[in-house]
């Protein structure tokens, strides 16, 4: 290992004393003594030179983990400390009892959560592993464990330049797919926004690269317009004797990439790239009608649109969130967002739920401990599919939320979109079970009734009603979804065995005995795609047990089938015979030792960074690192993920989908098929446009050799006159 330099002995010192600066707010009599102590615990002696795969010291990351959670999330004294000796507990420098003896019982609970997270991740757990469901579970137990996590990972994206290809690709997914999300149901919205800034960064980075540089080429008519904006917002706020500031803010290159997918509009066309923010400094008895007031302000000097506002101060987010939006029609007639909040709706909006105990006392923390408490309650279920919660979780993130009233006046928070039966659920798992509908205002409605806010509901049960499949199909909620998903397989399970019993007793008057191959056979025969619904078809008299007699009879006629199932690899088994000594699989076109394709949805081309992924059939598909759907195979089956490279001096063609977009002038589609039929390498195989209101949007399918063909191709196009963008399909972000 790389011995400490002076120069690295000096920066953590420097780090020190800016975390020692951070605290003072927070800080009681003696905690610098106790932070100090933890350091020292922390730093390396002479004979160990402890760093990060990164080449950092352990101790200049972990001091850097505690700036992000003392200036990015407000935590305190606690969770400081235990990020300090997160590392020196990992590396037996220190134990979870001397911990207790020192910090106190709190503080070893969570540095315990934080050895459990790391021994997690030391068995490369996988999202369909019953470890991802312990990882989860320990971060609901105690919050503050996954805001250390959180804060680790934030530093650890922030220094990714200086790990490997792999390992960027690697860490970036596991990012994307879950603690960008945790982030922002947490209310960590500026944390949220590095990281999917930062994932973009090392996924997408000639997007990232493309929208930056355009960022910084129009920053000063930027500016300048957001100038003229606020300057007679000023005056009219100053007239009326508010003390508040006003900020621009220039959206992310993430969110602006979203729009400029979902709008299916170039750059240029993009209008709203900044938000404008009022921030007010209000007594807490004033603050929503203070907001009110300038809403008025705002809406009264350039004109709103009503379908773009949004009130979360009334009723806030269940991650906390308070504040105004509206858009408003500014100076050439260009759309801006107008954010109005309090500073200390700023600060909860920013810090998230840390900042819910500076303020304890003003608007609860009720919303983020019911949410807590769910994550629990699903957790805990040990029929849990770690990868149906996982999904389920993400989708509840960035829905927007409906607010209904029970019968007694209690309001509960919902998805938008919920249905009667998600309420039902959210009362209780047995009433969900049993709901037959619902009094809407005093209306009569089906379970699949989607709410509205406002409404006020009454369920409707009945002792003969049970959850039926198609059921999933009208829940939304992740706690509808995991207690019902819960309830079928209970139910299926209970079938299945009912179905079982009953072949059984007919096989073994039959004089035949049901073993698991004469099962898979019949399963096989009688159409059906697993055991259970084949089961399940008995009970319901689905099948004729006369036509299971025939079959038996005619199969035990016949010399004895070898099961397939003994010739059958695991996916890791069979991942081990494909790859070479040093585990990457060459792609060649004399690889016989597997089957291979090129995956369809990101259409890879010869010099493309690639990976293969173990199919269910036993080939391997190669797909780009940019594929949109690398993280999820990543994340959730990681021992499916094969290395790949390209052999050199292949032969091939690939076929390549580029989307552009453009003016739509006259002659603009002959003069791109004229560039590419111009080009010997590269063979158009279709074209297709579309035309709207002047602005057009075509797909090209091409044969190329190499990526280096594909990508001086799209140069080139870009280059045509009216063309705004082009872009491969099957990229992710």
């Amino acid at each position: 290992m790389t011995p400490i330099t002076q120069e690295e002995k000096s920066i953590v010192l420097r780090t020190y004393r800016k975390l020692l600066k951070a605290c003072q707010p927070i800080m009681e009599k003696g905690d610098d003594v106790l932070i100090r102590k933890a350091l020292e615990i922390s730093v390396p002696n002479e004979t160990e030179t402890l760093r990060r795969a990164s080449g950092d010291l352990s101790v200049q990351h972990a001091l850097e983990v505690a700036l992000i959670l003392v200036n990015e999330v407000g935590m305190g004294r606690t969770a400081i400390i235990c990020a300090l000796l997160y590392d020196a507990v990992l590396d037996k420098k220190i134990t979870a009892d001397e911990i207790e003896k020192l910090y106190g019982i709190q503080a070893a609970g969570i540095v315990k959560g934080l050895v459990k997270v790391d021994e997690l991740y030391a068995k490369k757990t996988s999202i369909e592993n019953e470890n991802f469901r312990k990882l989860l579970l320990t971060f609901a137990h105690d919050i503050r464990v996954v805001l250390i996590i959180i804060a680790d990972k934030l530093r650890t994206m922030r220094t990714l330049g200086a790990y490997n290809q792999a390992d960027q690709i690697r860490l970036s997914g596991e990012v994307a797919y879950l603690y960008a999300p945790m982030a922002h149901r947490l209310g960590l919205y500026n944390i949220k926004s590095e990281m999917e800034d930062l994932v973009m960064k090392y996924t997408n980075r000639e997007m990232y690269t493309s929208i930056a540089q355009k960022l910084n080429e129009n920053k000063r008519a930027r500016d300048k317009y957001i100038a003229e904006f606020i300057a007679p917002l000023e005056k009219e706020l100053q007239a009326h004797g508010f003390d508040f500031e006003i900020k621009g803010r220039t959206k992310t290159i993430h969110s602006i990439w979203n729009k400029l997918k979902n709008q299916n509009t170039p750059f240029e066309q993009v209008f709203d790239l900044f938000a404008i923010r009022v921030i007010l400094n209000s007594a807490p008895k004033n603050e929503k009608s203070e907001c009110w007031q300038v809403y008025s302000i705002v809406t009264d000097k350039y004109q709103p649109n009503p379908s773009r506002m949004r009130d979360w101060i009334s009723v806030p987010k269940s991650n906390g969130y308070e504040s105004l939006h509206t858009t408003v029609l500014g100076p050439d007639k260009k759309w801006v967002e107008v954010q109005i909040r309090t500073h200390r709706m700023n600060e909860i909006a920013e810090k998230g739920l840390a900042a819910h105990w500076k303020y304890k006392g003003i608007k609860g923390e009720r919303g983020m401990d019911e949410w807590l408490s769910n994550v629990r309650e699903i957790l805990e279920n040990p029929e849990l599919n770690a990868v149906d919660f996982i999904e389920d979780f993400k989708l509840d993130l960035y829905e927007e939320e409906v607010f209904v009233f029970t019968p007694k006046g209690d309001l509960r928070r919902l998805k938008k979109g919920s249905t009667v039966l998600d309420f039902a659920f959210d009362i209780h798992t047995d009433v969900g079970k049993k709901c037959v509908g619902a009094k809407v205002n005093n209306r009569n409605v089906p379970i699949k009734h989607k709410l509205q806010n406002g409404d006020h509901v009454d369920i409707q049960t009945s002792v003969n009603q049970t959850p039926k499949p198609d059921w999933i199909n009208i829940v939304v909620t992740s706690k509808a979804i995991s207690k019902l998903k819960q309830t079928l397989r209970e139910m299926q399970y209970k079938e299945a065995e009912l179905g079982r019993e009953m072949l059984g007793r007919r096989l073994k008057n039959w004089k035949f005995e049901l073993t698991d191959q004469v099962l898979n056979l019949m399963v096989k025969h009688f159409g059906y795609k697993v055991t259970h619904d084949f089961l399940a078809a008995i009970v319901s008299d689905k099948i004729d047990f006369m036509q299971i007699k025939e079959f038996i009879i005619n199969t035990t006629k016949k010399e004895p089938e070898q099961p397939e199932l003994a010739n059958e690899r695991s996916a890791t088994n069979f991942v081990n015979d494909v790859v070479s000594d040093d585990d990457v699989l060459i792609i060649d076109q004399t690889l016989t030792k597997v089957d291979y394709s090129l995956a369809k949805c990101c259409s890879p081309v010869f010099g493309d960074d690639v990976f293969g992924f173990v199919a269910s059939t036993g080939g391997i598909k190669i797909h780009r690192n940019s594929c949109p759907n690398a993280p999820e195979m990543r994340t959730k089956f990681s021992y499916r993920v094969v290395n790949a490279q390209w052999t050199i001096g292949s032969d091939a063609k690939y076929q390549a989908t580029l989307k552009v977009t453009g003016t739509d002038d006259i002659g603009i589609v002959t003069n791109i098929s004229q560039l590419i039929n111009k080009e010997q390498k590269i063979k158009l195989r279709s074209i297709s446009i579309d035309s709207n209101e002047g602005f057009f949007e075509g797909t090209l399918t091409v044969f190329v050799d190499n990526i280096s063909s594909l990508t001086l191709l799209i140069k080139k196009i870009k280059n045509i006159k009216g063309v705004y963008t082009v872009s491969r399909v099957g990229s992710e972000n």
